[in-house]
């Protein structure tokens, strides 16, 4: 259980009142966080990471908090709209390096990479570098690397925002087993309702720092009386 208990944050030279986010994540659940841009989406995920750090309130993962945590030691594996693959390596090194950054890898490990690269319908490519893969390539190549770390938090900012529909929704599907089948907790932040329709029973919207409401996906986006969450959505 990922448990955010009076997550407090504010940028620096901000006046307003500091963001504070509550929010609970189950195992084997990807949530989905939507809302307008600059509601605190990505901030959400910084805190938890660790790129950011909070002013009070906790961070809970079965129960251990981990807010205090330097990057490096979080169980957290994240993936960005750009994949962040290094382009002079090739595939089977840019997942590697999720394993170990000296690159000395066991026998084990070895076939851990392959075996990931394979799951994610790469087998084949390992030798080839990330210019030569096509977009949804190289996120399955992002994904693989998360999945080699074996963190139990994964978070996904806007992770395929750059690809067609229905290789999102093929790429979402793919994630939403592997965090099933792993007992992972998952958040993944997406402008596309329809993403969070694919990914998520549970859907959080986020408003102004704060987790406005959490609902059924299929609730939250047809039937939710809330005026913030009309307004984003464009409905009447």
């Amino acid at each position: 259980m990922l448990d955010i208990r009076q997550l407090a944050f504010r940028y620096e030279g901000q006046h307003s009142s500091p963001m504070r986010f509550d929010l609970k994540v189950k195992p084997g659940e990807v949530l989905s966080l939507i809302g307008p841009s600059g509601s605190g989406k990505s901030t959400l995920l910084a805190l938890i990471a660790g790129f950011l750090a909070p002013s009070s309130g906790q961070i809970l993962l079965d129960g251990e908090s981990i807010e205090k945590l330097p990057v490096a030691s979080r169980p957290v594996s994240i993936v960005f709209q750009q994949h962040n693959l290094f382009p002079h390596l090739d595939v089977f090194t840019n997942v590697a390096l999720g394993i170990n950054t000296s690159l000395r890898l066991t026998p084990q490990q070895v076939d851990e990479a392959n075996a990931a690269l394979e799951r994610l319908g790469l087998d084949g490519l390992q030798a080839r570098k990330p210019g030569e893969l096509s977009g949804g390539q190289r996120q399955r190549v992002a994904l693989a690397r998360a999945l080699v770390r074996r963190r139990k938090i994964l978070l996904l900012d806007e992770a395929f925002a750059a690809l067609g529909p229905a290789l999102r929704a093929e790429l979402i599907g793919l994630v939403k087993n592997l965090v099933d089948e792993c007992k992972m907790v998952a958040l993944l932040v997406s402008h596309q309702p329809r993403d969070a329709l694919i990914a998520s029973a549970r859907t959080a919207f986020i408003s102004d720092g704060r987790v406005a409401v959490v609902e059924p996906t299929l609730t939250l986006l047809e039937q939710s009386e809330l005026p913030e969450v009309r307004d984003y959505l464009g409905t009447l």
